[in-house]
């Protein structure tokens, strides 16, 4: 797994302790647009699931894995798709 996705996926679980945990690099389906800088990195989706959710709000849960990632996003990560769920839940 290249350095970035690692780091999210290194924060994520260390923060949330995730029952489920996916990190995927979309960059390529953005190269050559605004953002997309050459070898990736920049675009991920991530669905997190969750019992730190429970009892939060879609933007609660939104605000409080942006601030986790806060240095990612303020520099490599140009887009982050995120689906973040408590246990039981459906996206």
């Amino acid at each position: 797994m290249a350095q970035v996705a690692q780091a999210i996926r290194d924060k994520l679980h260390s923060a949330f302790l995730p029952e489920r945990l996916e990190v995927i690099d979309d960059s390529a389906r953005h190269a050559g647009h605004a953002g997309a800088p050459e070898g990736g990195e920049s675009h991920f989706n991530v669905v997190i699931v969750s019992a730190a959710f429970e009892g939060m709000s879609r933007v609660q849960r939104q605000r409080s894995v942006y601030s986790c990632l806060a240095e990612e996003l303020a520099g490599p990560v140009h887009a982050l798709s995120l689906k973040a769920l408590a246990p039981g839940e459906s996206a």
